[in-house]
């Protein structure tokens, strides 16, 4: 029996990386109703971490925590045996931001604290993170308090929630935190490189993207290098240059330096959660994809860590995307066999936005056509529409 593998990400603002698996899997037996079309949806460490998680067998657990502007939002984690899969884009994102109005210089990170502070309450001993899509520039420190860290400033108070405010901190106190965190691992799922500060830190690189001013850019870049100062001074190891410490606003940066904790490419985490080796096997085909191929992908997307993982096991793979911007060349050398984008079945972006699953579906009969059917004599060979 054919068996198709389906492992996409997200079309963002469009999709669910599960819609996505079944509008191609709905294509695929529209041309070979007897294939087996197995739907595992990924994710990178940003949006649809959790999603990913629970589509893999783990179990949901409801909470509220903070968002990034203090309200309380409703929110979850995800759980097998002590195992939890936090996503900060879920609680402490972009997309929590009453009204969608920034809060570059405010936004915190406490309610990702809060959710893995629950996790631990409730007995997890290991804490998967994933940091895509943050609000703030705080430099973790929202979730350091909410795990029992203190920030004071030189009058011995609390400071504010923010970036902005770790210009006013002196002193911190972590005792709570190393009780309540002993014994607990945390591995930060993440694709970013970029260290805490400097002209490729948090601040300068991400900052304009939730709505930093240059003004602010440089406040909080300040703010920043001071927040490690103090952090440097307080455990004895600096960790602001550390690849991947610029990471959600800084966050990698506090997981790193207060936590312990290990960087890892977030969809390599994902695809361990999910088992995809094991998955792989006996598949014919491998489809992945998200909503734009652009030159990101090829630096620890998703797409891009299906096609090695697939590559590596001699399973040919294609891409379907809403628009792809790479070329041939390019593609190939990453693993990709072809590449099937929306676009070139519709050039009008919007209604690729609006009929993406029907789209998609239809682009899977494609798939099905050029690399599943055997009286074909060119499957299995670069192609696109």
């Amino acid at each position: 029996m054919t068996r198709v593998l389906i492992a996409p990400d997200k079309f963002k603002g469009s999709l669910t990386a599960a819609q996505v698996g079944a509008a191609v899997a709905a294509g695929i037996r529209q041309v070979l109703p007897h294939a087996s079309t197995v739907v595992v949806p990924v994710a990178d460490g940003g949006d649809g971490t959790v999603a990913a998680a629970l589509a893999a067998g783990f179990e949901a657990m409801p909470g509220r925590a903070a968002g990034p502007t203090g309200e309380s939002v409703d929110t979850m984690y995800a759980r097998r045996d002590d195992l939890a899969v936090v996503e900060l884009a879920d609680v402490s994102g972009l997309l929590r931001l009453p009204g969608g109005q920034p809060a570059p210089m405010t936004a915190t990170s406490r309610g990702t604290g809060e959710v893995i502070a629950a996790a631990i309450e409730a007995g997890c001993r290991r804490v998967v993170l994933g940091v895509g899509g943050s609000a703030g520039t705080d430099g973790g420190a929202g979730l350091l308090r909410a795990l029992g860290a203190r920030l004071l400033d030189a009058d011995g108070n609390e400071i504010a929630d923010g970036g902005a405010a770790l210009a006013e901190m002196q002193t911190l106190d972590l005792t709570a935190l190393r009780e309540r965190m002993a014994g607990v691992r945390l591995t930060v799922a993440s694709d970013v490189d970029n260290p805490l500060t400097g002209p490729r830190g948090a601040a300068q690189i991400y900052g304009p993207q939730k709505g930093a001013d240059s003004a602010q850019t440089a406040t909080l870049d300040a703010a920043l290098t001071h927040w490690a100062d103090i952090v440097a001074a307080t455990t004895g190891h600096d960790h602001r240059n550390t690849a991947g410490a610029g990471a959600a606003g800084g966050v990698g940066f506090a997981a790193v330096a207060i936590l312990d904790a290990a960087l890892s490419p977030g969809i390599e985490l994902i695809l361990a959660l999910s088992d995809f080796d094991n998955q792989l096997k006996d598949a014919n085909l491998v489809i992945t994809g998200e909503g734009t191929l652009d030159a990101q992908t090829l630096h620890g997307k998703a797409p891009a860590g299906v096609a090695a993982a697939a590559r590596a096991a001699g399973i040919p793979v294609v891409a379907v995307c809403g628009r792809n911007t790479l070329s041939d060349n390019r593609l190939q050398a990453a693993g990709f066999t072809a590449t099937y984008p929306l676009t070139d079945l519709d050039p009008n972006i919007h209604h690729c936005i609006t009929n993406a699953a029907p789209l998609l579906t239809h682009l899977a009969t494609h798939i099905a056509q050029h690399h599943l059917s055997a009286a074909n004599p060119h499957a299995h060979q670069p192609h696109r529409l």
